[in-house]
C-alpha cells in the first residue's frame, strides 16, 4: 500500500452554509456521480467508444471549486481528459455532454470531441485536453486576456477568474513550471487546481516526484500554495473562495493541491490491478457524497427525504440525457471540414 499523507483538518462548524447552497452542492456532486455511472453502463453496452476516464470519487473538487467559489458561465474552466464532471459543474447541460460522448451533432463539441475534448464557449468551458499538462498554458492565456482587457483596454467588467484543473502527473511536466512562473510574474487571475488522486495511470505519485507535496512547489514562484482534503466539499469550497477572491482583486494566482482519489481505474479500459484493496478501502470510506449527505442531515440543515428527492431527480435527468443522445442525429458528412477554422458570427 502506498504511504498515505495525513489529510488536512478542516472545521466544518466554522463554515456558514445555507440550506439552499447545501442542496445545490449536494445536487451537483450527485449529478457528477450518477452521470459517470451511466457513462460506464453505456460504454460497456457499446454506445460510446475510445478511452473514457471517469471522475467517481473526485466530485468534491469540481463542485467545491466551480459551484462553491466561482461564477459558472462567467468565469473560465479548463479541464483534462477527465472532463465530463467539470463540464457539468460549469453548467453544460447533461444531455449535451452525453450526446458528445455518443458522438452526436447535438453534443457540446458538435460530436467532434468525444470524451476527452468537451468544450462550450457559452459556459466558459475552455476544453478538455487529452495530453498531460496541455491545458495549463491554455488556461493561463485565458487569464491573461482577462487581465489585458481590464488593465490595458480599460474594460472594468473584465474580472473573470480561470480555474485550471490537472492531475498530479502533470506536475512533473515542463509546462507546469514554465506557466506557473509566468502566471506569478504577471499576477494572472487564475487558480491552479491539482487533483492529486495518487496515481498517474499506473505510476504511484510518490515514486514519480522528488517532492510529493505539490502545494509546496508554489513557494518557488512566490505563489500561495494550499493543501486541502479533496474529499470534503466544504473544505475545497473554503480554500477556493479565498483563492478566487485573491485573483479577482488582482493579487495573483494560487496553487491548490486537493488530495482526492478516483474510485474507478484510470479509464474504463483499465483493469485497475495496480492499487491495493487496503488503499481503495481507505479512500472509499471517505466518499465525498455520502459524507456530505451525513453532515447536512446531522447538522439539521436538510431532511433525508430532501436528499432522496434530489437523487431521484438527477437519475431522471441522466436517463433523459441518454434518450436525447440516442435520438440525436450524427454529424452530417457535408460538415466534415467545418469547425477547423474560426467562423464569423
Amino acid at each position: 500500500m502506498v504511504q498515505e499523507r495525513t489529510l488536512p483538518t478542516f472545521d466544518a462548524a466554522k463554515e456558514q452554509i445555507t440550506k439552499a447552497e447545501g442542496l445545490r452542492l449536494y445536487e451537483d456532486m450527485v449529478l457528477g456521480r450518477t452521470f459517470e455511472d451511466k457513462c460506464a453502463e453505456m460504454y460497456y453496452r457499446g454506445k460510446m467508444f475510445g478511452f473514457v476516464h471517469l471522475y467517481n470519487g473526485q466530485e468534491a473538487v469540481s463542485t467545491g471549486v466551480i459551484q462553491g467559489a466561482m461564477r459558472p458561465g462567467e468565469d473560465f474552466v479548463c479541464s483534462t481528459y477527465r472532463d465530463h464532471v467539470h463540464a457539468l459543474s460549469a453548467g453544460v447541460p447533461a444531455k449535451e455532454v452525453m450526446a458528445e460522448l455518443f458522438g452526436k451533432a447535438t453534443g457540446c463539441s458538435k460530436g467532434r470531441g468525444g470524451s476527452m475534448h468537451m468544450f462550450s464557449a457559452e459556459h466558459g468551458l475552455l476544453g478538455g485536453y487529452a495530453f498531460v499538462a496541455e491545458g495549463i498554458p491554455v488556461a493561463s492565456g485565458a487569464a491573461f486576456q482577462t487581465k489585458y482587457r481590464r488593465e490595458v483596454l480599460g474594460d472594468q467588467s473584465a474580472d473573470q477568474v480561470t480555474a485550471c484543473f490537472f492531475g498530479d502527473g502533470a506536475c512533473n511536466n515542463g509546462q507546469f513550471f514554465e506557466t506557473l512562473n509566468m502566471a506569478a510574474l504577471w499576477k494572472l487571475p487564475i487558480i491552479f487546481v491539482v487533483e492529486n488522486n495518487k496515481w498517474a495511470i499506473g505510476m504511484a505519485h510518490e515514486r514519480a516526484t522528488s517532492q510529493p507535496e505539490i502545494y509546496k512547489k508554489a513557494s518557488v514562484f512566490d505563489m500561495v500554495g494550499v493543501e486541502v482534503d479533496g474529499m470534503d466539499v466544504l473544505a475545497v469550497r473554503a480554500v477556493a473562495q479565498e483563492a478566487v477572491a485573491r485573483a479577482r482583486k488582482g493579487e495573483g494566482p494560487t496553487l491548490i493541491e486537493a488530495l482526492t482519489y478516483r474510485f474507478r481505474g484510470h479509464s474504463l479500459a483499465d483493469p485497475d490491478e495496480m492499487r491495493s484493496k487496503a488503499e481503495k478501502e481507505f479512500w472509499f470510506a471517505r466518499d465525498p457524497i455520502k459524507n456530505f449527505a451525513k453532515y447536512l442531515v446531522d447538522q439539521g440543515i436538510v431532511e433525508p427525504e430532501e436528499l432522496k428527492a434530489i437523487d431521484r431527480k438527477i437519475q431522471e435527468l441522466v436517463d433523459e440525457s441518454v434518450k436525447f443522445a440516442e435520438t440525436s442525429s450524427e454529424p452530417d458528412k457535408s460538415e466534415l471540414y467545418r469547425f477547423i477554422f474560426a467562423e464569423d458570427e
